[in-house]
Order: structure tokens, then C-alpha cells, then sequence
């Protein structure tokens, strides 16, 4: 699979599948393809040359629109399409039809308490939560949390998420990490894909990794055989160690050369 855009190849010999039960991390520098790839894979970016099947359907034979109901994309991108005067109860309702406002389709009573309970498993809900304040007022790690809850909503076949500890401080991020581990740890779960720059956010129950670089796949599979050392320091050109440490992963320059 290739994405070709202005002349200038932005992903170029994509050959990469994942399967039921996996989750996935996409990890590599910045301009290095991930969040396009991660487009493609959610049906919002169509390949200039070669086949994508997503879920079984292969795009250019496939209503849009029914597939991306199947798919749960979570990106900065949402948060600037809502209206930041919407409640975040609202916010993770209207995930339910993949809608932007909650006026746009009817809602049930177990609707607005699946919501909630949402919420609450993403740590931002209950008496003390966020469901009653305005999405636009809460802070960026409360908003994370929204915007996972909210794609949780329509009970997707597959969850993409695109850099979502970026800009958060070491606590917000660390409460994002822990559900998401959850998540990714859980038995019956969908499939998940994650986009980051950084081996520190990668939660646990990640099971898979993908290292890009120049738009190409340096490296791919299990992920204890991807991160190791040597592969991260060539994706990055950069010499780094790399760790795990209680299924938590991280890295380091290496001062000396070697890595």
C-alpha cells in the first residue's frame, strides 16, 4: 500500500495486518508516517495504490459510512470538531452514532446511563466527575478521558487512537495510561492501534509494535521482539536503550555510542 501526496510518498510498501485479540503500538519520529497510517486504517485517508481491507471490507467496495461506524478513531482533530460548549456527557453520547452534537439523533435512558457509566470507567465520572461541565472548560487530560469514553460509546470493532497522552503532564498521563491498560489488557476487548513518539506511554497489554520511519515499516510483530535497542536506535538515528520494567516500557540515550 502506498499514500503519495504533493509527489511526495507518505507511506510507501505498507504491508502490515492485525488481527482479533491483538494491540498494537505504532512508534517512530516525528514525519515518519504514523498518523497517516493510522488514517488509512480508520477509513479516513484512502491509499493512493494498493488494497486496504478494513474489517474484512476493502475500501472502494464498502459504504463509508457504515464502516467507519464500526471503527473508533480517537485524535486531537475530534476535539477541535465539537462545540466546546457541550457537556461531556454529551460529548461521549453523541459517540454513539459517531455524531458531533446529541440534537442529531435520539437518545434512551440506558443511552445517557451508558454514558455515564462510561465516564466513570474512565476515571472522570461520578458525583465528582466531569459529566456536567462543559467539554471546553476541562482540562486536557479530563478531555482524553472524555474522548476515549466517547469512542467506547458505539461499541467499535476496533480502536485507533492517535497520540493521546500528547500534552498531558506525568499525572494526567500516568490516569490516561492506567485505562487504557485496562483496556488493552482486557481478555474480550477490540483490537487496538496506538500512535506515539514516545516508549513511555505505551500502556500495558500492548501486545504488538510497529516501528516507521521515512513512510516505510522498519520493523514489525511481537512486541518484546520489535523494541528492543538496536531497532528503536535505527528508527530514530538516534542510540537509545530501551526497557521494560513491570510492563511499563521505557528509553534512554545512550552516552556512550553503543546501545
Amino acid at each position: 500500500m502506498r499514500v503519495t501526496r504533493d509527489g511526495r510518498r507518505l507511506l510507501d510498501d505498507i504491508d502490515w495486518e492485525v488481527d482479533t485479540g491483538e494491540r498494537w503500538v505504532i512508534l517512530g519520529p516525528n514525519g515518519s508516517g504514523k498518523t497517516t497510517l493510522l488514517r488509512v486504517a480508520g477509513a479516513r485517508l484512502w491509499p493512493t495504490a494498493g488494497v486496504v481491507e478494513i474489517l474484512g471490507r476493502r475500501l472502494g467496495a464498502v459504504d463509508l459510512r457504515t464502516l467507519r461506524g464500526r471503527v473508533a478513531f480517537v485524535s486531537g482533530a475530534v476535539t477541535r470538531e465539537l462545540r466546546a460548549s457541550q457537556l461531556a456527557r454529551e460529548v461521549v453520547a453523541s459517540g454513539k452514532f459517531g455524531a458531533l452534537e446529541t440534537w442529531w439523533h435520539s437518545y434512551t435512558d440506558e443511552d445517557w446511563a451508558e454514558a455515564d457509566r462510561l465516564l466513570v470507567d474512565a476515571g472522570v465520572g461520578g458525583p465528582d466527575g466531569v459529566a456536567g461541565r462543559e467539554f471546553g472548560v476541562i482540562s486536557e487530560g479530563e478531555r482524553q478521558h472524555v474522548l476515549l469514553a466517547r469512542a467506547l460509546m458505539s461499541r467499535p470493532e476496533i480502536l485507533l487512537l492517535d497520540e493521546p497522552a500528547a500534552g498531558l503532564d506525568m499525572g494526567a498521563r500516568e490516569r490516561l495510561l492506567s485505562v487504557l491498560g485496562s483496556i488493552a489488557s482486557g481478555a474480550d476487548g477490540a483490537p487496538l492501534v496506538m500512535v506515539t513518539h514516545h516508549t513511555e506511554e505505551i500502556p500495558p497489554g500492548i501486545t504488538h509494535a510497529v516501528l516507521l520511519a521515512n513512510g516505510r515499516i522498519q520493523c514489525a510483530g511481537p512486541v518484546n521482539d520489535v523494541l528492543t535497542s538496536e531497532a528503536v536506535s535505527e528508527c530514530f538515528s538516534v542510540p537509545v536503550t530501551v526497557g521494560n520494567v513491570g510492563g511499563r516500557w521505557w528509553s534512554r540515550a545512550t552516552t556512550d555510542g553503543s546501545s
